[in-house]
């Protein structure tokens, strides 16, 4: 009983240290890939790993090098940063609300900066040109002030450090575009780009806030998970008197004390007392754990029925829970292979716009057409070639194909899983709560009224999950209970009371091994109540359209061997029980480096690393908060086939994917060249831009049926 849980793993290098960082400035695979490539190369840093949803680097290091220093050598690559410790939730406090206000300015402006513009595309000249050009002037120039500041700061971090991202080209085209607007405006020309400025900014912008929301969501998942933990603990001093600690100021080998009904606060062993816990959390086992003097518990589990003493042997972030907390977040970030095209496009965008634009400002100034048109032509090259197109090309797909999938009862929460959803070529599924309803269910047919009556009458007078199951039965049944006098409960045998002069019970059979089940006792009389987890009506038929998918599928499940047997032998799976979180974590790993690509399905907080290390995972909606959190998809109700369904709709949507992929290439083959010969304005480069955008969202919707 005393061997360290599985859970605690300590580095093997002990010559290094590992400190993490939020950096909210990470903005593609581009940034990701240069900081996972270029940290290294400092001496001290041994590795750099990179969590774009959690936006946080983990960087491995010499002790000696302090994180001054790391933050120093973060803010030279052109990345503010700041120690977790600082900034426990690893995203920078107020982003999504900053970029929400710059998108809502940003439509603001653009939509009444657009209808200023329609007298002029209309043929408005002379004096009445020059008030809207200057009306949308009074709009437009606080509106990019305010709106731009995303991007503007990021490029000056990133210039400022002699290098570049794709903010800088972005920032350019958005400066010119309204400097030469402004110009124009004094100047009483024929044309101003205001609307081409706002435009951009605002397209941007709303990618970049639902990314923000996708990564608070992520986050909240671990926030979820770790307030499951007890927040305080009553801890025994050496003279028997307790005093209430704040879990963070408990310390191993502490003894405490754990009321019925009380989470725990911290891992430990059972020294006195008898009890049974909610343990599902980490075992996914619906039914309480009995346990006694000898027996390991964990923070976070929920001690049922009678006061135990424990002691204390992990606390705050070396808890099982915390571990599990950990293994989320460094699990959970992007696998999609469009990240990996964005990482090879994101080195070459900046550079590639820059120098045509630069080329043909030069070569119209060379060719005689002075620098006026000049600057309107690379300014045109620089918002033509924006990749608003290819940017919205997996996105909008991904939306319609949630909605989709929405409408009939499947949530997916991270668009970038459909992509990975489309990969998968195994399933493994947990048992209680996935392939079953997880919700203990009695078999009361055999009872008479009497029985019914005081058993209802006993079972309502007790938390025990048992007690509830037995008592929601017999309500479905519309029951009325017995008045039973003298309720009592003891800690691993069961109910007790007095129902007209006898004693009846609620009690433990002798023989537990034969499954869940509880025996009513009235007098002499004694009738034994099983319980049964059914499974979800259509598991067969969904393994079965896995299948015809050419998806395999098995049960990796935290439950005992015997209940998980009979599931697998049922619907005819292979399986693994008693699997515990860190196991299933290995599993998935094996899997992945054989070259397979798993989708999780699994509902406890068990389950939740694997969920977020899957290649894909979906949660049931009856899930714990920090699973549902950590799995891409959440389906809703007792039917199992929206994981089949989920599926075949990825598939569909990638394909959708490659024909927006081909659209915006074209789009760029074709206008690119038209730019480059002066042959359209920025504010055609700015339709242009739009109406491409438009195509792809057009073809996007296509899905909406898809689910059908």
């Amino acid at each position: 009983m005393n061997a360290p849980s599985p859970l605690h793993a300590h580095d093997a290098d002990d010559a290094l240290v590992t400190t993490r960082f939020t950096v909210p400035g990470m903005r593609c695979a581009g940034c990701i890939a240069k900081i996972e490539r270029e940290l290294p190369k400092l001496d001290g840093i041994a590795a750099a790993r990179a969590n774009f949803s959690a936006k946080r680097v983990a960087i491995r290091h010499d002790p000696a090098l302090g994180e001054d220093r790391l933050t120093e050598a973060l803010r030279e690559l052109g990345y503010e940063a700041q120690p977790v410790a600082d900034n426990p939730m690893g995203i920078e406090a107020g982003e999504r609300k900053r970029l929400t206000r710059a998108l809502g300015v940003a439509g603001f402006g653009m939509m009444n900066i657009m209808l200023l513009s329609v007298s002029v595309w209309a043929g408005a000249d002379g004096a009445t040109r020059d008030l809207f050009h200057w009306l949308s002037a009074l709009i437009a120039l606080p509106v990019i002030a305010y709106s731009g500041r995303p991007f503007f700061s990021s490029a000056w971090m990133a210039l400022s450090h002699r290098r570049t991202n794709m903010d800088v080209p972005i920032s350019i085209g958005v400066i010119l575009a309204t400097a030469l607007s402004l110009y124009e405006t004094i100047e009483g020309g024929g044309h101003a780009y205001f609307e081409s400025a706002v435009m951009l900014l605002f397209f941007l912008l709303a990618g970049r806030a639902l990314d923000a929301v996708m990564r608070d969501r992520t986050r909240a998942g671990i926030g979820a998970l770790l307030g499951r933990m007890g927040k305080s603990a009553s801890v025994i001093g050496p003279d028997g008197s307790t005093r209430r600690v704040d879990a963070k100021a408990l310390e191993p080998g502490m003894l405490v004390l754990v009321a019925a009904g009380e989470a725990l606060a911290a891992d430990g062993e059972v020294e006195d007392g008898t009890s049974a816990i909610d343990n599902a959390m980490l075992t996914g086992e619906s039914a309480p754990e009995p346990v006694g003097p000898g027996s390991v518990v964990h923070a976070g589990a929920i001690n049922l029925s009678a006061p135990l003493r424990i002691r204390l042997t992990h606390v705050a972030e070396d808890t099982a829970l915390a571990e599990i907390a950990r293994l989320m977040d460094e699990a959970g970030q992007s696998r999609s292979s469009y990240v990996r095209i964005a990482d090879r496009a994101s080195r070459l965008y900046a550079p590639a716009v820059h120098s045509l634009a630069a080329l043909a400002f030069a070569g119209w100034m060379l060719a005689g057409a002075g620098w006026h048109q000049s600057l309107v032509i690379a300014i045109a090259v620089l918002i033509i070639t924006c990749p608003c197109a290819m940017g919205l090309a997996v996105p909008a797909a991904q939306v319609v194909a949630s909605g989709a999938l929405l409408r009939r009862g499947l949530l997916v929460k991270d668009g970038s899983a459909l992509e990975r959803l489309a990969e998968c070529d195994i399933a493994l599924f947990d048992k209680t709560g996935t392939l079953t309803l997880g919700e203990p269910r009695a078999e009361i047919g055999a009872l008479s009224a009497e029985a019914h009556a005081v058993a209802l009458g006993l079972a309502q007078a007790s938390r025990h999950p048992l007690s509830r199951g037995l008592a929601a039965a017999l309500l479905r049944e519309g029951v009325e209970p017995a008045r039973v006098e003298d309720v009592r409960e003891v800690s691993g045998a069961g109910l007790t009371g007095r129902w007209n002069g006898m004693t009846v019970a609620l009690e433990r059979p002798e023989d537990a091994a034969q499954g869940i089940a509880t025996r009513l006792r009235i007098g002499e009389n004694r009738q034994t109540i099983t319980f049964t987890d059914p499974l979800r009506a259509d598991a067969a038929a969904t393994i079965a359209a896995l299948r015809q998918q050419g998806i395999a599928a098995s049960i990796l499940s935290g439950d005992r061997a015997a209940p998980v047997e009979a599931v697998a032998r049922e619907l005819g799976l292979d399986a693994q029980a008693e699997v515990s979180p860190q196991a299933k974590l290995a599993a998935l790993e094996t899997l992945k480096a054989q070259g397979s690509r798993p989708l999780m399905v699994g509902d406890g907080l068990n389950d939740g690393p694997a969920l977020a290390a899957a290649h894909a995972s979906i949660a049931p909606g009856t899930a714990s908060d920090a699973s549902q959190q950590a799995a891409d998809a959440v389906f809703i109700g007792e039917k199992l086939m929206p994981v089949a369904m989920a599926v075949r709709v990825a598939r569909r949507t990638m394909q959708i994917v490659r024909q927006n992929f081909g659209f915006s290439i074209l789009y760029n083959v074709l206008a690119v060249p038209l730019a480059l010969f002066g042959l359209v304005t920025p504010l055609i480069a700015a339709i242009a831009m739009s109406v491409s955008s438009l195509v792809v969202v057009a073809n996007s919707l296509r899905l909406a049926r898809a689910a059908g």
